[in-house]
């Protein structure tokens, strides 16, 4: 079974794009995206700096467009079987199963942008990842300090987020078992309490999308439940935001379905080695720059000869 993942929040570099605008069609194609959202996605994409991308407004529609710019450049909608993503890369992988349009996944992760920078904006707030440690250890010791475990992504990793106080007591008092707490290049504490605004106004949009159920096996991220119908995976695209990442169960609920094969979309890396401790077995690529293409037709034709 291939499973198609798309990455969140925090995977994208300066200038990622840049090798992918030389496929036939890709400058073109997010150009027109640009104009549609009113975002110079080429610009963010090829020239911005660390800074630039950081901004939660450009990120997020930008890790969308690369996401389904280098599937596109795959071709490979009838080798799939199952899609998710992480955070705002499940926007990504509602978009691929058809649920939404390109352009309407596009203007709905634009939204989710600025209503989440907006809402960062309020408290500053940010988020850090713990490596190492016994999940319930490390629930406990955030709960103390006040802090929300925002993405459980299992392969003993936990990111945590809240206020900037918060984070530094973490940084000074780690979960026993703990080996690190890295800081996260993000703008915020997403997928808590402090997006409550973003999710208010993401729900308005939500009225106005046209809806289409998912063609392919759909994982959330919400409890690692497939969802079958289009309306509920936009109502939980709405949700998240303000609720924990459970990619830990996105990966059981996978490993329960038979995956064998695992590609990750551009920016990828970061979902492929989570896979690689908690989905043993399972062969994986990763879309870094166009090079890896010929990687992820390989492991596909083999996908398909079995």
């Amino acid at each position: 079974m291939l499973v198609l993942v798309a990455p969140g929040q925090g995977a994208q570099t300066p200038g990622f794009l840049t090798p992918w605008l030389d496929l036939p069609g890709a400058a073109d194609r997010l150009a027109g995206w640009s104009d549609a959202i009113g975002l110079d996605l080429v610009h963010y994409g090829t020239q911005a700096d660390a800074d630039a991308i950081r901004d939660t407004a450009v990120a997020q529609p930008l890790l969308v467009a690369a996401g389904l710019l280098t599937a596109a450049a795959l071709d490979l909608r009838d080798d799939v079987s199952v899609v998710a993503g992480h955070s705002v890369g499940e926007i990504t992988a509602a978009a691929y199963a058809g649920v939404l349009t390109e352009e309407a996944a596009l203007g709905f992760v634009r939204t989710r942008g600025l209503g989440m920078a907006q809402a960062a904006a309020v408290t500053e707030t940010g988020m850090a990842a713990l490596l190492g440690g016994e999940a319930e250890t490390v629930f406990a010791h955030l709960e103390k300090l006040g802090l929300t475990p925002a993405n459980v992504n299992g392969a003993g990793q936990v990111v945590a987020a809240g206020t900037t106080e918060q984070l530094a007591a973490l940084a000074k008092d780690k979960p026993e078992g703990v080996r690190r707490v890295v800081p996260l290049k993000v703008a915020g504490a997403f997928h808590t309490r402090h997006m409550a605004p973003a999710v208010a106004e993401l729900g308005k949009a939500a009225q106005d999308l046209v809806v289409s159920d998912p063609s392919l096996t759909y994982v959330s991220n919400a409890d690692g439940k497939t969802v079958a119908t289009g309306s509920e995976v936009v109502a939980r695209l709405v949700s998240q935001v303000s609720n924990p990442v459970r990619w830990d169960l996105c990966m059981e609920t996978l490993n329960e379905l038979g995956a064998t094969t695992l590609i990750e979309l551009c920016p990828g890396g970061t979902l492929t080695g989570l896979a690689k401790r908690a989905m043993p077995g399972v062969k994986t690529v990763a879309l870094k720059t166009p090079d890896d293409l010929d990687a992820a037709r390989a492991l596909i034709a083999e996908h398909a000869a079995r």
